[in-house]
């Protein structure tokens, strides 16, 4: 008898079929009690289960979004070798992301790596096991727009982007400055602040 999975598919579609979405991600820890509070205080996330050795949590639509299950003896992530090097979450605008900056800088997790990409206004955090977080906001309004620097002489003569300030870009958004202005746009290097604090 010949197996279901071995038969054609009938009116297979011609377009791609792709996820629907980014699901979760999970983390080995040596140390879960410490990395759960650290991803439930900057996600605002809550625990849907969590035993002490595995905890699964979420902060939006999705049943979890992170998973936490510790396996002692765990060495340090070395940068040394292949794999995954962080994982990005975007805010819906960049006055959500420098409240959520404002609000880790006074809980004692600062970023230690602040920068425009061009296409993405970014801040990289380091969870208490040294992996790697991006939290992020597009500069761009649609994925055309951000195609299109992609592929612009300026992204090619610099892909990585320039650091930046947020507290500059916090001082700015405090004194009333619209929110889109504080976004680059592909024009990366525009928005570093002299010494009297001005636009470059």
């Amino acid at each position: 008898m010949q197996n279901l999975a071995d038969q054609p598919v009938q009116n297979k579609s011609t377009s791609r079929i792709v996820p629907t979405r980014l699901a979760h991600f999970v983390i080995r820890s040596r140390n879960v009690s410490e990395v759960v509070e650290w991803y439930k205080t900057v996600f605002e996330a809550d625990a849907v289960f969590d035993n002490g050795n595995l905890a699964f949590l979420y902060f939006d639509a999705e049943h979890h979004r992170i998973a936490v299950g510790e396996i002692p003896g765990l060495e340090d992530p070395n940068p040394n070798v292949s794999g995954i090097d962080h994982v990005a979450f975007s805010y819906r605008n960049i006055v959500d992301l420098l409240e959520t900056y404002v609000r880790l800088k006074e809980l004692g997790i600062v970023p230690y790596f602040k920068i425009d990409h061009g296409m993405t206004t970014s801040f990289y955090y380091k969870d208490p096991d040294g992996n790697q977080v991006e939290l992020q906001v597009d500069n761009f309004e649609t994925r055309d727009e951000a195609h299109a620097y992609f592929r612009s002489p300026a992204f090619a003569e610099n892909p990585l982007g320039v650091e930046i300030d947020p507290d500059w870009l916090v001082t700015r958004l405090r004194a009333g400055e619209a929110p889109e202005k504080l976004l680059s746009s592909g024009t990366v290097g525009a928005r570093e602040p002299n010494a009297d604090g001005a636009s470059a």
